[in-house]
């Protein structure tokens, strides 16, 4: 970044969190979003809406569980985000999606903002190699053996897992690449942006690695906290929250102290949406470049290569 941003009410920086929701349980989300709300963090929460008659899983909780829908609407009047982890916690065929969508916009009142692929889900958009191009595609590809390249269709209309028309209808924000910085701007700094060689997704942008309890905890270090209030700097936080934050019903105490240390700080604690939108009136282009999209693609896969991430 050139110079920093200056943040609504002269904030110091930005930070908030994407939480992809599986393994949830309702009991754990109670006691890490509660521990936000006193915190006076406001966060991004993802669920999966569920299919109709759908069975029960250990993957995580959907909002087919009553009780589990009945909070989510507490934390949204509270002034949570609800994104959307795809439809279901496996792969759903177009007629799903779209009646999850309905599902989704039924349940909390609109079309969700923002968006994560999960995992494996074969209607994952641009996903697996399709998030590169070029020569870093190339090396994607032969990292993974092929593993993944042509597995996702959810761009492909001639898929019966094709639903990127509902996306460039519905969905906002979709994220991409997961970078290992805690400043997510820094490294992303075009975000959000468009990319016209991937016409169906409105809006992309990136996240900093926190996948689970211990990754989180690294990024958000005092060193780290320091640096991103230094440096003006946004931090999207892509996590798990059902993933080793709270055992045995109890919140990790190091987690609780960081997070305190960090709401003390003078930032910008706001849903994902609601920082993308501020950065989006700042952006004065739209679509990334290709000079910006190969730099930002071969810092990805060098996180990628080096330090795993996602």
């Amino acid at each position: 970044m050139e110079k920093k941003i200056i943040w609504p009410n002269n904030k110091k920086f930005a930070f908030t969190v994407f939480d992809d929701t599986d393994r949830a349980n309702l009991q754990d989300c109670q006691i890490i979003y509660d521990y936000l709300d006193k915190l006076s963090f406001k966060t991004t929460k993802s669920v999966w809406v569920g299919r109709d008659k759908e069975i029960k899983s250990d993957a995580g909780i959907t909002c087919n569980d009553e009780s589990y829908l009945i909070w989510l609407k507490e934390i949204q009047k509270k002034g949570f985000e609800i994104g959307y982890h795809n439809t279901t916690f496996n792969s759903s065929k177009r007629l799903e999606i779209n009646n999850g969508l309905k599902k989704f916009l039924q349940l909390f009142g609109h079309s969700p903002r923002t968006m994560a692929n999960h995992s494996n889900n074969r209607e994952n958009i641009y996903w697996g190699s399709d998030r590169l191009s070029g020569l870093r595609k190339i090396i994607y590809n032969i990292i993974t053996r092929f593993k993944k390249n042509n597995y996702y269709k959810g761009q492909d209309n001639s898929s019966s897992h094709f639903w990127g028309d509902f996306c460039k209808e519905n969905i906002t924000y979709v994220r991409n690449f997961v970078f290992s910085d805690i400043n997510t701007l820094k490294k992303c700094p075009t975000m959000p942006y468009k990319d016209i060689n991937k016409p169906l997704v409105n809006y992309w942008f990136a996240s900093s690695e926190g996948n689970n309890s211990k990754a989180f905890i690294n990024c958000i270090s005092n060193k780290n906290q320091d640096r991103l209030e230094e440096e003006g700097g946004a931090c999207i936080m892509y996590t798990h929250f059902a993933d080793g934050f709270c055992k045995n019903g109890k919140l990790s105490e190091e987690f609780k102290k960081q997070m305190l240390r960090l709401s003390k700080k003078d930032g910008w604690f706001v849903p994902v949406s609601t920082l993308l939108d501020f950065l989006k009136e700042k952006n004065k282009n739209e679509f990334i470049n290709s000079y910006e999209k190969a730099n930002l693609e071969w810092k990805w896969l060098l996180d990628k290569i080096l330090l795993g991430s996602t």
